[in-house]
C-alpha cells in the first residue's frame, strides 16, 4: 500500500472533473469565432447548421474510439502510448516529437493569443490592439497556468470546474435570448435557410474543417488515464456526457446566432458572439469578451494539465530523457514535463501569428489522430482476447480514420506552405530516433555530461521517479 509520503501521480479525477476537463477543453474560443468560417464555406444557414451537427457527431466518433483505447490500454499518454502499443516505437516517437516541437506549443499559443486579444481589444476598439501588448498578456496567462499546474492537481481541477461553469454560462447567455425570440415567432432569418445561390461544393470540406476546430480537445482525458478514478466506468461515461452536451450546446448557440443576426451580419462580423451581444444583450455586450477570455483560460488550463503527461509517458517508456518521468516530491506533479513543454509555448507566442499557427499544427494533429484510430483496428485483430470494458463497432474507427486522412489532404490543399513546414518539422524526429532512441549512438562524453546535468536538475527541481506503478 502506498503511504501519503509515497511519490506518485494520485488518482484524483472524478467523473465530474473528467467531464469538466473534456468540456472545458472543447469549449474554447472556437464557438465564438468559427460560425463565420462555417457559414462562409457552406453557403447557407441550413447547411451550416447541418455541418455543426456532423462535426459534433464526427468528433464524438473519435472520442468513442479513444474511450475504447483508454479502457483497454491503461497507461497515460493518449496518442503516443496508443501508437506505441499498436503501430510500434517509431510512429510513437514521431508523435512525441511533434507534440514537443510543434503541436502543443502551436495549439497553446493559439489559445494564449486569443485570450490576449479578447482582453485587450475592447480597450482599443475600433482601432487594432497593439500586437506586443496582446503577446505580453498571452505570456502572463501561460505563466499563471503553468504555476497552478506545477503547484497542485487539486487546485487545477477545482479551477477547471469553475472555468467550465463560466464557459457553459456564456453559452446559456447566448442560447436563452435566441430561443425566446425564436419561440415568439422571429423566424425570418430561416425562411431561405437552404438557398443554394452561394453554395460551392468544393468549399464544404473547408466548412467541416472549421467546425471540427471548434470541437478539438475531445481526446484530452486519455492523456491522464492513470489519474482517473474507476477509468473503466468514468472514461466512456465522461466522454459521452461531455460530447453530447457540447454538441447540443453548439447547435443551439448557432440557432440563436441566426435568430438574432442575418447571414450577412455573421459574415461581416469578426467576433460573432460580440455582434450577437450588441443586438440581443444591450448593456451586457461588454462582458462577452471577458467570458471568451475566461473560456480560453479554461482550455489553456486543461491543455497544460494533460499535455505534459505525454512527455512524462514517453520518458517512462525510454523514448525521452529520464528527467521528464519524474514528479515533485511534495506537490506530486510532473514539474519537469510541464516546464519544458510550456517554455516552447512562450517561444511560439513571441514568433507566431494566430491563424498561421492554426494551420501550422493542424496537419500533424490530424495525421497522428488518424494513425491512432487506424491502430485501434489493427490492435483488435492482433489482440482479439484482450479485455475491452468499452467497445465500439469497427465502422466508427474506419469512418473516423478515413475522414482524418481526408482532412490531412485538405490541409495540404488549403495551406501548402504551413502544412509542408509542419510535415518537415515532424520528420526531423527520424534522425533523432535513430541517433538517440532506437540505439544509443551518442559519444560517451556527451552521455556522461547529460547524466550529470540530469542529477543537478533533479536536485534543483526536487523531483524523483514514481515510487508506485500506476497502470
Amino acid at each position: 500500500m502506498a503511504s501519503s509520503e509515497t511519490v506518485y501521480l494520485r488518482k484524483k479525477i472524478t467523473l465530474l472533473r473528467a467531464v469538466c476537463l473534456i468540456a472545458g477543453t472543447v469549449v474554447g474560443s472556437g464557438i465564438f469565432i468559427s460560425p463565420k468560417g462555417v457559414l462562409k464555406n457552406s453557403g447557407n444557414v441550413g447547411l451550416s447548421l447541418i455541418i455543426w451537427l456532423v462535426a459534433g457527431i464526427f468528433s464524438t466518433f473519435g472520442a468513442l474510439c479513444y474511450a475504447e483505447l483508454g479502457t483497454s490500454i491503461k497507461k497515460s499518454g493518449a496518442h503516443y502510448i496508443y501508437l506505441l502499443e499498436t503501430l510500434g516505437p517509431m510512429p510513437a516517437f514521431l508523435r512525441l516529437w511533434a507534440e514537443f516541437i510543434l503541436i502543443r506549443p502551436a495549439s497553446s499559443s493559439v489559445v494564449g493569443l486569443a485570450f490576449g486579444r479578447y482582453i485587450v481589444e475592447p480597450f482599443f476598439s475600433p482601432c487594432p490592439a497593439p500586437e506586443i501588448l496582446v503577446k505580453m498578456l498571452s505570456i502572463i496567462e501561460v505563466l499563471f497556468v503553468v504555476a497552478v499546474n506545477c503547484w497542485s492537481v487539486d487546485w487545477t481541477s477545482r479551477l477547471q470546474i469553475v472555468l467550465t461553469t463560466v464557459k457553459m454560462g456564456a453559452l446559456v447567455l447566448i442560447i436563452v435570448p435566441g430561443m425566446i425570440r425564436l419561440a415568439s415567432g422571429q423566424t425570418e432569418n430561416f425562411h431561405n435557410a437552404f438557398d443554394a445561390s452561394s453554395l460551392t461544393l468544393d468549399k464544404i470540406p473547408l466548412a467541416v474543417y472549421t467546425g471540427l476546430y471548434a470541437y478539438s480537445g475531445w481526446y484530452i482525458l486519455n492523456f491522464v488515464t492513470e489519474e482517473v478514478i474507476n477509468p473503466k466506468r468514468n472514461i466512456p461515461m465522461s466522454i459521452i456526457l461531455s460530447m453530447v452536451t457540447v454538441t447540443v450546446a453548439y447547435l443551439l448557440t448557432n440557432i440563436s446566432y441566426y435568430t438574432v443576426l442575418t447571414s450577412q451580419d455573421v459574415l461581416e462580423s469578426n467576433a460573432v458572439a460580440v455582434s450577437f451581444a450588441d443586438r440581443a444583450l444591450q448593456g451586457f455586450s461588454s462582458i462577452i469578451p471577458i467570458l471568451v477570455a475566461a473560456s480560453c483560460l479554461g482550455t489553456q488550463m486543461a491543455g497544460c494539465f494533460a499535455g505534459p503527461r505525454m512527455l512524462f509517458s514517453g520518458s517512462r517508456e525510454g523514448q525521452w530523457p529520464v528527467l521528464f518521468s519524474m514528479i515533485h516530491i511534495r506537490r506530486h506533479t510532473p514539474l519537469p514535463a510541464v516546464l519544458l513543454t510550456y517554455s516552447m509555448v512562450v517561444v511560439m507566442i513571441l514568433v507566431g501569428e494566430l491563424f498561421g499557427l492554426l494551420n501550422f499544427y493542424s496537419f500533424s494533429q490530424w495525421l497522428f489522430t488518424g494513425l491512432t484510430t487506424m491502430g485501434l483496428i489493427i490492435h483488435r485483430y492482433r489482440n482479439p482476447d484482450l479485455p475491452r470494458p468499452f467497445k465500439v463497432h469497427l465502422f466508427i474507427p474506419a469512418v473516423f480514420t478515413i475522414v482524418c486522412f481526408f482532412i490531412v489532404g485538405m490541409s495540404l490543399y488549403s495551406d501548402p506552405v504551413n502544412t509542408g513546414i509542419s510535415f518537415a518539422l515532424t520528420l526531423t524526429g527520424v534522425p533523432i530516433y535513430f541517433l538517440a532512441v532506437q540505439k544509443q549512438r551518442l559519444p560517451l562524453r556527451f552521455i556522461r555530461a547529460f547524466h550529470m546535468l540530469t542529477k543537478k536538475l533533479q536536485v534543483l527541481l526536487e523531483v524523483v521517479p514514481q515510487e508506485v506503478q500506476t497502470y
